[in-house]
């Protein structure tokens, strides 16, 4: 599978930080599994980070809550599974172009980085707009999860999830 960007968000208004120069969304296939993964940014600019699983992957199919996943040691716990989405634009979906050949058939399990204590900047720009002149800042961007710590943590759970194929 090939390393893909995609950069479509308009991220002008969200102040600067490392979100400026981050993609706002990329696949790649984990080097030490082999896995499909990625990385796709939401729409209020928190980052989210996905390992796809094929089919006969004792987690095929599983929700994100299923005791059969054992708690995944990600930022914050699983709150994703599904199948690639359909219909929605590849630059921000839930999905990867497979290269030819490579099967699209991926069960998708996924984190986010807006929990507690962390800064998602389009949330941040929205709070601000609407608070009076003056208003403290929501939140800090140094909490800001950003593109190489979610790469890392995407890494974990996909060893996480090699770990947990069956024998």
């Amino acid at each position: 599978m090939k390393t893909l960007d995609y950069n479509t968000i308009d991220k002008s208004d969200w102040g600067p930080g490392p979100w400026q120069d981050e993609p706002d969304k990329r696949q790649w296939a984990d080097e030490a599994t082999g896995y499909p993964c990625l990385i796709v940014r939401a729409p209020l600019g928190h980052l989210c980070g996905y390992g796809g699983v094929p089919p006969g992957h004792p987690c095929y199919r599983r929700d994100y809550g299923d005791d059969h996943l054992g708690g995944a040691d990600v930022h914050g716990g699983l709150t994703f599974a599904g199948p690639c989405m359909k219909g929605v634009p590849q630059d921000h979906a839930v999905c990867h172009c497979p290269d030819p050949g490579e099967s699209d058939d991926v069960w998708w399990l996924g984190f986010d980085c807006a929990h507690g204590y962390d800064f998602s900047p389009g949330l941040q720009r929205m709070i601000q707009a609407a608070a009076p002149v003056g208003a403290p800042r929501f939140g800090d961007d140094n909490d800001y999860r950003a593109f190489p710590y979610v790469a890392a943590q995407v890494a974990a759970l996909a060893a996480q999830l090699k770990a947990m194929e069956s024998p």
